[in-house]
C-alpha cells in the first residue's frame, strides 16, 4: 500500500502580505492580508478562517479576495492553529471562539481597517464563524457561513427524542484525514476492518499521528467546550446570510440552524437565506454529472463562471451589513433553486405559498413487491419486512458524499429485496414543485434493539433512470412499531417535470457513508461482530407511514 500522501502548503500569494498574528497564550496564526490595489483609506474587513492551507487551490482564497477588493473590502485569509503555516497543535474546534476573538481584535487595531468586520466561507471555515460569533467581540457585524452547522464539532451524532441521527462515518474520516497533526494526510481507510476502530487505528498508524478530536469522539462522544462564551444563538443577533446547498450532505443540520434562527422574534429580522441546488463541493445540479470542462477543481475558466453563484450572495450581502452602501430592501429575504427550472425569491422559507402534501406509503397486500405511493389515504392495515444483514451492506451510491453532484449517480438499480423496501407513484401528468422540508412518519419495529432507517426520495424518468431529490436517516431508539417516528430527508427546491415519478428507498444501512449498527444494542464502533435483524413497517388508516411533503 503506498504511504500516505501530505502535500505541504501551496506558495505563497504574491497580492497578498503574510503576516503572523498573536493569540492570547503565544501562539501565531499564519494570516494574509490582501488590499484594493492603491486605497489608502480605511476599509471593512471581510475575515475567513480555515485548516486547508489558505494558499491551496483548492479553496482558491486569491480568487475570493481579488473579488473582495474589486468591492471595496480587505480580505484576511488565516490557516487555524495547528494548521499548515499556524503555529500551535491542531486541536480543531476547541480553541476557534477565542482565535477568532483575538484574530477580530488584530484586525481593528491596524491601520486598513475601518473597525467593521464580517465572516465568510464554507464547512469548518463556515463553524469557524459561528465560534467568533460566540466570542461576542463587537466589531464583527455579520456573517456568511456556507455549507455549515453549529454542530460540527459533533456533527457525526445528534437529534433527539425516540430518532437520533446515524454516526457518519463521513464526519470520522474527516477528523482523522484533516486534523492528524499540521497537513492533510489522504490515506485511504480499510473499510473491511473490524471494528471500526480497527479501520482508523491501521489509519494512524500508517500516518504516524494521531487526531485529538478524533480520540474524543469515538468510540463515545466525549463533551467538549467549544462554546466558552456562551452558544452562538445566545449572542447579540447579527445579519447573517445562511448559504445552503440541496444536496450538501450538512444540509439537515445546517437548515435546523435556519429555522432555529427565523423562530426567534430577536434573530428573525436579521436571518437570511440562500439556497442552491449543490453539494458541498459547490457542484451544480444543471451541470450534473460533472464534465472537465465544469470542474472547478481543474478548469480555471469553469472557477471563473462558479464565483458570480459561490460569492455574489456575499458581496451583495456585505455591501448593505458591512460597508452600507446599498439599502437592505435591495436584498432579498430567501434565494433560492428550484432544480430544473431556475432561481426564485421570497419573504420567506418555505414561501408563502407552499403547503404541506401526505403522500402515503402502500404496502402491496397481495404478496407481491408492488409497493405504491399514493395521494389517497389509506383505510386498511398492511406491513412490509426487510432484513438489516450486515453481511451485505447496502452500498453508498457515491464514493465521496461532498461531491454528490459530481458523480450524479443513477439510482434506478434500487429494487424490492430482502434489505431493500421501494415505494412507486405513478407518473406525473404536471409538473409537481417542491419546495420547504420533507419529513417521512413511520412506525417500524425490528427484532433488535435499536435499529437504523435510511430513505432516499428519488425522481424516476420516463427512461427508469433514478436520480437523488432528498435523503434522510436516523436510528429508531425504541423500534416497537407501535409509535410513529419522524426521519428528517431535509429540505428542498425541486421540480418532477411531467412524465416523471417519485420513488422512495428505505433500507437499514448506507455504508461507507454511516456507521453499521450492530444489531445487539452494544457499541457500534467496538462491535466486532454485526447482527443481523427484521424490520417491520406497520400502516394502517389511523397511523399511515406517510412523505409529509412542501408543495407549491
Amino acid at each position: 500500500m503506498p504511504g500516505p500522501v501530505e502535500a505541504p502548503p501551496a506558495p505563497l500569494s504574491p497580492d497578498a502580505t503574510q503576516h503572523l498574528v498573536p493569540m492570547r497564550d503565544g501562539i501565531r496564526l499564519a494570516t494574509d492580508v490582501y488590499r484594493p490595489v492603491g486605497v489608502l483609506a480605511p476599509l471593512p474587513v471581510v475575515l475567513v478562517r480555515l485548516p486547508y492551507d489558505k494558499n491551496s487551490p483548492y479553496v482558491f482564497m486569491a480568487e475570493v479576495a481579488a473579488r473582495l477588493n474589486a468591492r471595496g473590502y480587505v480580505a484576511v485569509v488565516q490557516d487555524v492553529r495547528g494548521k499548515f503555516r499556524s503555529e500551535g497543535v491542531a486541536v480543531g474546534p476547541v480553541s476557534e471562539v477565542n482565535d477568532g476573538y483575538d484574530t477580530i481584535d488584530w484586525i481593528v487595531g491596524q491601520e486598513w481597517s475601518d473597525g467593521r468586520v464580517g465572516m465568510f466561507g464554507d464547512s469548518y471555515y463556515g463553524f469557524t464563524q459561528w465560534a467568533a460569533l460566540s466570542s461576542g467581540h463587537p466589531a464583527l457585524r455579520a456573517i456568511v457561513p456556507r455549507v455549515t452547522t453549529t454542530t460540527i464539532p459533533s456533527m457525526w451524532s445528534g437529534g433527539e427524542g425516540p430518532v437520533e441521527d446515524v454516526d457518519w462515518l463521513c464526519g470520522a474520516q474527516y477528523t482523522a484525514q484533516v486534523w492528524s497533526g499540521n497537513l492533510i494526510r489522504e490515506h485511504p481507510i480499510n473499510w473491511d476492518a473490524a471494528p471500526l476502530t480497527e479501520a482508523f487505528e491501521q489509519f494512524f498508524g500508517d500516518v504516524d499521528s494521531t487526531s485529538p478530536w478524533f480520540d474524543v469522539s469515538v468510540p463515545r462522544q466525549v463533551p467538549l467546550s467549544i462554546y466558552t462564551n456562551g452558544h452562538p444563538f445566545a449572542q447579540k443577533p447579527i445579519p447573517v446570510l445562511h448559504c445552503v446547498g440541496w444536496y450538501d450532505n450538512l444540509l439537515i443540520p445546517s437548515m435546523r440552524d435556519y429555522m432555529e434562527l427565523v423562530s426567534r422574534p430577536n434573530w428573525a429580522p436579521l436571518q437570511y437565506l440562500h439556497a442552491d441546488s449543490i453539494d458541498h463541493e459547490n457542484y451544480h445540479l444543471h451541470l450534473a454529472p460533472i464534465g472537465v470542462e465544469d470542474d472547478h477543481s481543474a478548469s480555471p475558466a469553469s472557477l471563473d463562471r462558479l464565483m458570480s453563484t459561490y460569492l455574489l450572495p456575499a458581496l451583495d450581502f456585505f455591501d448593505v451589513f458591512l460597508a452600507g452602501s446599498r439599502p437592505v430592501e435591495s436584498l432579498p429575504k430567501v434565494q433560492w433553486h428550484l432544480g430544473h427550472d431556475d432561481y426564485r425569491t421570497s419573504a420567506s422559507w418555505p414561501p408563502a405559498d407552499a403547503h404541506v402534501r401526505d403522500m402515503f406509503l402502500n404496502p402491496a397486500s397481495d404478496g407481491s413487491v408492488d409497493h405504491v405511493l399514493t395521494w389517497e389515504r389509506p383505510s386498511g392495515k398492511a406491513e412490509v419486512e426487510w432484513l438489516y444483514d450486515p453481511e451485505h451492506l447496502a452500498a453508498s451510491p457515491v464514493e465521496n458524499s461532498f461531491a454528490f453532484i459530481f458523480e450524479y449517480p443513477d439510482e434506478q438499480s434500487a429494487r424490492n429485496d430482502e434489505t431493500t423496501v421501494v415505494f412507486d407513484q405513478a407518473p406525473v401528468e404536471t409538473p409537481l414543485d417542491l419546495a420547504g422540508p420533507i419529513d417521512l412518519h413511520v412506525c417500524v419495529d425490528s427484532s433488535a434493539p435499536t435499529t437504523d432507517v435510511f430513505a432516499r426520495l428519488l425522481d424516476v424518468a420516463p427512461s427508469g433512470e433514478a436520480h437523488l431529490i432528498a435523503r434522510g436517516q436516523g436510528i429508531l431508539l425504541n423500534p416497537s412499531g407501535t409509535e410513529a417516528v419522524r426521519i428528517e430527508m431535509g429540505h428542498t427546491g425541486y421540480r418532477v417535470r411531467e412524465g416523471h415519478s417519485l420513488r422512495l428507498v428505505i433500507r437499514s444501512s448506507d455504508y461507507p457513508e454511516y456507521a453499521p449498527n450492530s444489531g445487539d444494542g452494544s457499541n457500534r464502533w467496538t462491535a466486532a461482530e454485526r447482527h443481523r435483524s427484521t424490520q417491520r413497517l406497520v400502516t394502517d388508516g389511523t397511523a399511515p407511514a406517510r412523505l409529509a411533503l412542501t408543495c407549491l
